[in-house]
């Protein structure tokens, strides 16, 4: 694994900058011209042929895109890739704070990064992993989406299902734990999960095992937040319980559709 002052790949590694469950990320700048990237480098217990195709799916769609809230990849080798150095932290770090001042900025989050899952829905893509550590901000702020390592293409979404496991539950939609084709209603789902946790500081449904929480996401009703929050309207709840129909025919025609609504809402 590289090592911070170390050189790897034409790169010069800065620092470790965080580790995932079968990656770790550094922050690094090309030799030659000094310029700032970030690594991800698959570690060597986990450089199975499922993981080193997951990196480079993750590489080959995310590099279709061309937009500003969508990560940039630069280049890639069998167990890493290089892409777009994101020092902002993630919406991780905006969940569960309740402080006035910071709405704008959950908001603004949740806006961008619905314009982002429009954008690849129109190209055919479903994202497939909306959730809050996906979600990482530049030092300016601004959103960007990222991790397309489970993505699909709408094309080949009816083929072969990916197994339930490389879900992250607590934004699964219905339709993905039943195993039928996603759209681009499944992302909305895990973004109206993800815009529940970012004002509640949980997912819409916790539990203590996964068949519980499996039962929860195909058949319960998400609590209303408003009730626990003086700063949240009734409204919220509504919007809310529409993107998480379980019915993906029933929730909004675009997430940029529900998080507009949202932000009425809110302000």
């Amino acid at each position: 694994m590289p090592v911070p002052g170390g050189e790897f790949n034409g790169y010069i590694v800065d620092a470790l900058a965080g580790r995932g469950g079968t990656a770790q990320v550094y922050l690094a700048h090309r030799a030659d011209d000094g310029f700032a990237v970030a690594l991800k480098v698959l570690e060597p217990r986990h450089q199975n042929p499922e993981n080193i195709d997951r990196l480079h799916r993750e590489f080959d769609l995310a590099q279709r895109f061309s937009h500003p809230r969508i990560i940039t990849m630069y280049e890639r080798g069998k167990d890493w890739l290089a892409m777009e150095a994101l020092t902002g932290g993630s919406a991780q770090d905006l969940v569960g704070t309740d402080q006035s001042w910071i709405i704008p900025i959950k908001l603004t989050a949740l806006q961008q990064i619905a314009g982002a899952l429009d954008y690849i829905h129109e190209a055919q893509v479903v994202h497939c992993d909306v959730k809050p550590s996906n979600i990482m901000r530049k030092s300016s702020g601004n959103a960007v989406l990222t991790d397309f390592g489970v993505a699909q293409e709408l094309t080949h979404a009816d083929g072969p299902r990916r197994p339930v496991v490389h879900t992250s539950l607590p934004y699964a939609a219905p339709e993905v734990l039943r195993g039928q084709p996603v759209t681009a209603a499944t992302d909305q789902y895990a973004l109206a999960c993800t815009a529940v946790e970012l004002f509640d500081g949980k997912p819409p449904f916790t539990a203590r095992t996964v068949l519980k929480l499996v039962d929860m996401q195909l058949n319960a009703t998400p609590w209303p937040i408003s009730y626990r929050h003086k700063h949240i309207p009734r409204a919220f709840d509504s919007i809310v319980a529409k993107a998480m129909s379980k019915d993906p025919l029933s929730r909004y025609p675009t997430c940029t559709e529900f998080i507009t609504l949202l932000t009425h809402a809110m302000t």
